[in-house]
C-alpha cells in the first residue's frame, strides 16, 4: 500500500519550499520614505529601527542655512541579513522639509520622486530586458508629526492629500516622551479625526485570515489600535536594574523605547519589519503602481489616437511614419481589441445571468 501511495505522490506540495528558496537566494528590496521637519528625531528612529547608523557623515545646517533651504532628497541604502535572508533597505530622507519660511512647494519634491520611480519602473517593465528590473518604488512613507501641536497642521494635510494615492502613509508622532499618556491619546484621536474629515487614505492593515492563531490576531488588534504610532527613538544603551535597555536618561528616570508603556516603538518595528512589510509591497504593486500604470497607458492611447487622426487627415500612413508612431498605433489597436473582448465577455455573462 505504501509503495502505491509513493508512486501516486506527485510532489507539488514542495512548491512553497521552492518559492522560499528562490526568494531567499534573490533577496528582497524595500524602500522607505521619511518625511518631517528637522529636529523630530527621524534619523535616530531609523537607526533604532534597523540597528545601524545610516547618517554617520551628515552635516547639520545652522539657522541661517535653514531659512533659505529647500527640500531635497537624500538616499541611503544598506544590506541587512538575518538568518540567511537578505534585505536591501533604501531609506529616502527629505532634509529641508518644513524648514524654510515658505513651505508651499515642499510637497513637490516628495511627489515628484515617487512618480519618477513609478515612471522608471514602467519604462523598465515595458522594455525588452525585464529579468533584472531594480524595484526602487517607495513602499512606505513614514510621516512624522511634531508632538507640540494639537493635531495635523495645514502643511501636513496638503502633503498627505497629494501623497495618499501614490504611497502607503504611516503617521508617526515624534518624541512622544514630551507628552503624558492622556495627551498622547488626545493627539492620536485629533489626528484620526482630521484624516477622516479630509478623506485622506492611510495605509490600512489587512484583515487577519480566519485560520490565524489567536496570538497573531491579538497582536494585529493591538497594532491597529495604536495608529498613529507615538514613538521615542534612541541609540543609547543604558543599564537599568541590572539589565541593558535602549533608552533616554532624564533626571526623573529612564524612558525605555522598547517598553510598550513608554512608546509604540516596538509596535511600529513589528508592523514595518515583521508582519506587514510584504503587504506594504503588495499594496504598492497592486494599487498605487497599477493606478499610475493605467494613467500612463491611457495617456499613450490618447496620444496615439491624436497622432493617428493627424496622420489620416494630413497624409496616408506609409513607410515614412516613425517607429515611435507605429508603436503607439499598435498599442492603441491592442487596447481597442482588449476592450472589445472585455465587452463581449460582459455581454455573455449578462446573457447567462
Amino acid at each position: 500500500m505504501s509503495d502505491r501511495s509513493d508512486r501516486d505522490y506527485i510532489g507539488f506540495a514542495t512548491l512553497p519550499d521552492q518559492v522560499h528558496r528562490k526568494s531567499v537566494k534573490r533577496g528582497f528590496d524595500f524602500t522607505l520614505m521619511v518625511v518631517g521637519e528637522s529636529g523630530l528625531g527621524k534619523s535616530t528612529l531609523i537607526n533604532s529601527l534597523f540597528l545601524d547608523d545610516l547618517y554617520k557623515n551628515r552635516k547639520i545646517p545652522d539657522v541661517s542655512e535653514r531659512i533659505q533651504k529647500t527640500t531635497s532628497i537624500e538616499k541611503k541604502t544598506m544590506e541587512i541579513e538575518e538568518r540567511g535572508v537578505k534585505l536591501r533597505l533604501t531609506v529616502i530622507d527629505t532634509p529641508g522639509f518644513g524648514d524654510a519660511v515658505n513651505c508651499e512647494d515642499s510637497w513637490k519634491v516628495c511627489t515628484n520622486y515617487i512618480d519618477d520611480q513609478f515612471r522608471q519602473y514602467f519604462t523598465d517593465e515595458s522594455g525588452l530586458n525585464r529579468r533584472n528590473i531594480q524595484d526602487n518604488r517607495v513602499h512606505c512613507c513614514l510621516y512624522f508629526v511634531p508632538p507640540w501641536g494639537h493635531s495635523l497642521r495645514q502643511m501636513d494635510l496638503e502633503l498627505m492629500k497629494r501623497l495618499h494615492q501614490k504611497v502607503n502613509i504611516v503617521v508617526v508622532i515624534a518624541k512622544a516622551d514630551c507628552l503624558t499618556s492622556s495627551e498622547i491619546a488626545k493627539l492620536k484621536q485629533n489626528i484620526i479625526n482630521d484624516i477622516r474629515e479630509h478623506e485622506i487614505q492611510m495605509y490600512e492593515f489587512p484583515e487577519c485570515d480566519s485560520d490565524e492563531d489567536e496570538e497573531f490576531k491579538q497582536q494585529d488588534r493591538e497594532l491597529k489600535a495604536s495608529v498613529p504610532f507615538a514613538v521615542v527613538g534612541s541609540n543609547t544603551i543604558l543599564e537599568v536594574a541590572g539589565r541593558k535597555v535602549r533608552g533616554r536618561q532624564y533626571p526623573w528616570g529612564v524612558v525605555d523605547v522598547e517598553n510598550p508603556k513608554h512608546s509604540d516603538f516596538i509596535k511600529l518595528r513589528t508592523m514595518l519589519i515583521s508582519t506587514h512589510m510584504q503587504d506594504l509591497k503588495d499594496v504598492t504593486e497592486d494599487v498605487h503602481y497599477e493606478n499610475f500604470r493605467a494613467q500612463c497607458i491611457s495617456q499613450i492611447s490618447q496620444h496615439a489616437r491624436e497622432r493617428g487622426k493627424l496622420k489620416r487627415d494630413s497624409a496616408p500612413y506609409d513607410s515614412d511614419c516613425s517607429e515611435t508612431d507605429r508603436l503607439l498605433l499598435q498599442k492603441d489597436q491592442e487596447i481597442r481589441r482588449m476592450q472589445e473582448m472585455l465587452n463581449q465577455m460582459q455581454e455573455k455573462l449578462k446573457g447567462n445571468a
